[in-house]
């Protein structure tokens, strides 16, 4: 059922699922384990505990599952766990987590992956998430659903992306974003919403004025921008609106990238 080149190299204790490809001078390690129908194109090296989800596409030189870039990191065992249908592009690196990190690095489903850009460490990426070419997601970030970073950008440690929002090529974001926000310039600001992704995904006309509503109030209403979000929790039923109150007021190690700050 499998098709396997000759010349892949595939140690023993490697988990094989149904109708996968592996191409030549591919390497999957002992601890590997790989669903169905996965295609590693060729000159893939899969190493480490590392799971990658059925249909997912592995282009050349990708590099997954190695350790991590943490000189804290003392050969603690640590995972790598990849979902369904992802597409990783050529020389992309996907490091494994540490013990410090809670020992995993997880991507979700439906994810584009694109050519030499890396996710470090303990990372915790949703589904459909876009990674543009040469972007660098740091140790320890979570990035939610449907979130894009756009090329040559680097999103710091510890930050947090909220779902839908979008990060603008050539950007460095140091502090959390908001669900459905939209950040740009060298040093990434909150210039607004991501109206075209949430257009695209056919959100009710009704949820983005909302949302456009809700924005204003955490640029200039009364109160820190915490208190402001807290508000927004009672004066506004939607589900998109309560999206950005939870977030802001969830746990995190960082603050916030808030309008013009």
């Amino acid at each position: 059922m499998n098709q396997i080149h000759p010349s892949a190299v595939i140690e023993e204790g490697a988990i094989i699922g149904e109708g996968c490809e592996i191409g030549p001078f591919c390497f999957v390690g002992a601890e590997v384990v790989l669903g169905d129908h996965v295609v590693l194109k060729s000159h893939v090296v899969l190493t480490g505990r590392t799971e990658i989800g059925d249909e997912t596409v592995v282009f050349s030189f990708a590099v997954l599952g190695e350790v991590p870039q943490d000189l804290k990191f003392k050969g603690e065992a640590s995972r790598t766990v990849i979902g369904k249908r992802n597409r990783i592009r050529e020389h992309v690196t996907v490091n494994a987590g540490t013990e410090g990190g809670g020992g995993v690095t997880r991507i979700g489903d439906d994810g584009l992956f694109m050519a030499g850009c890396h996710i470090a460490h303990d990372a915790q990426i949703g589904d459909r998430v876009i990674v543009v070419n040469s972007a660098a997601v740091a140790g320890h970030c979570v990035l939610d659903d449907d979130v894009i970073i756009g090329g040559l950008s680097g999103i710091h440690q510890w930050v947090r992306i909220g779902k839908g929002a979008i990060i603008g090529a050539v950007t460095m974001v140091t502090n959390d974003v908001i669900p459905y926000g939209l950040v740009q310039a060298p040093r990434g600001g909150l210039d607004g919403l991501n109206l075209v992704g949430l257009k695209r995904r056919g959100v009710a006309r009704s949820d983005i004025t909302a949302l456009r509503a809700a924005f204003q109030m955490l640029a200039q209403g009364e109160g820190t921008f915490q208190e402001r979000a807290r508000r927004l929790a009672d004066e506004s039923d939607s589900d998109y609106v309560q999206d950005i109150v939870s977030f802001i007021t969830g746990q995190s190690d960082r603050s916030f990238l808030t309008p013009g700050g």
